[in-house]
């Protein structure tokens, strides 16, 4: 299994207010065929790191315009579908009015790229349909806004829910191999071990 990441710079924008954002895409699969965990800011720049590959799916892991509001452009370039949870797509109309996502993500599903296969890990709390991508076999988790290098995702913002995701963190992730090596939306990896006494004490304070 081959992991690349692409970064790109942008605007994340939500209840009125706008804040300058560096994002996470990852490509998972081989020389062949890949599979693009979220689609921010610059459709050009992530179709030249795919490099001519196919693209077995562009799967999104929330709503949020910072993680989708290049995936249509994306979509023109590699001719993918586009895969969101259906809890976010209040948050997909935003910037997509006029158009839906081809394929709902469920958890339970998988979805596979040259050789790999990610289980869909419904985490919400950050957002309603925020989701995590899991490859059980190499032991590699695709986080995006659920969980960071130094804590959960926000919440506090529309759509989103401090129980919610305290529940997702505590059943879905942290039940995980310490091992795993998780890939955020943004910033830093790091691992479940390395997060799990830190996230259980940020629990406790309640931020």
């Amino acid at each position: 299994m081959a992991i690349e990441l692409v970064q790109t710079d942008g605007i994340f924008a939500l209840d009125g207010g706008e804040w300058e954002v560096t994002n996470n895409i990852w490509l998972v699969g081989d020389d062949r065929e890949v599979l693009v965990v979220d689609a921010a800011h610059d459709a050009v720049a992530i179709a030249g790191a795919i490099n001519g590959r196919r693209v077995t799916a562009i799967a999104l892991t929330h709503g949020h315009n910072d993680h989708i509001n290049a995936a249509v452009a994306l979509q023109d370039l590699v001719d993918a579908p586009i895969l969101l949870h259906p809890a976010d797509r209040m948050l997909w109309d935003v910037v997509y009015p006029d158009r839906a996502p081809d394929r709902d993500l469920e958890a339970g599903a998988s979805l596979d790229a040259g050789g790999t296969r990610l289980g869909v890990l419904s985490t919400p709390g950050h957002s309603p349909g925020c989701c995590c991508f899991h490859d059980a076999e190499a032991d590699h988790l695709f986080s995006g806004d659920t969980l960071f290098c130094g804590g959960p995702g926000a919440t506090g913002r529309s759509f989103s829910d401090f129980p919610t995701i305290v529940r997702s963190i505590r059943e879905q992730l942290l039940s995980l191999p310490p091992e795993t090596v998780v890939h955020t939306g943004h910033g830093d990896s790091t691992t479940i071990g390395a997060e799990a006494p830190d996230v259980e004490e940020w629990l406790r304070r309640g931020h």
